[in-house]
């Protein structure tokens, strides 16, 4: 079995729903090695998440931000949790919603992803900063 990990930096994105799955292989190419296993992606951060969504249409990622935010409106009197901004309780809850990590399969060096689906970053502060990843890959 076969073990690989790495930690590296998305450069910052404003505020919304990215496809970042060209940039996590990017920082993977040793994925060709694997003709069977497991990839992990970890946000070291609790006010963006990960999930895998459509990959082919960016409207699905703007309704993706237009839910998130009806769903978790911002300046809600009730949070106490608002020193960094109105933006900031409501980014912890979507992260909550979201996720933190995605698990994919590998198959024959390459992500088993279905032929519309990628990797989501939410970014879900107006102004998020880098974000740190740790990816995972175990398999033969």
């Amino acid at each position: 079995m076969n073990f690989f990990q790495k930690q590296f930096s998305l450069a910052t994105k404003r505020r919304g729903f990215h496809l970042i799955t060209d940039e996590v292989l990017s920082h993977f190419p040793e994925i060709r090695t694997f003709s069977v296993g497991m990839l992990q992606v970890f946000i070291q951060h609790t006010s963006a998440s990960l999930t895998i969504n459509e990959n082919a249409d960016p409207t699905v990622r703007l309704d993706f931000e237009t839910w998130c935010n009806k769903a978790v409106p911002e300046g809600d009197p009730d949070y106490q949790h608002d020193y960094e901004g109105n933006d900031d309780m409501p980014a912890h809850i979507k992260t909550a919603l979201m996720g933190s990590s995605v698990l994919l399969p590998i198959k024959d060096g390459k992500l088993a992803l279905g032929i519309w689906q990628g990797i989501y970053l939410g970014e879900h502060r107006n102004h998020g900063g880098n974000r740190n990843l740790i990816i995972t890959a175990w398999g033969n």
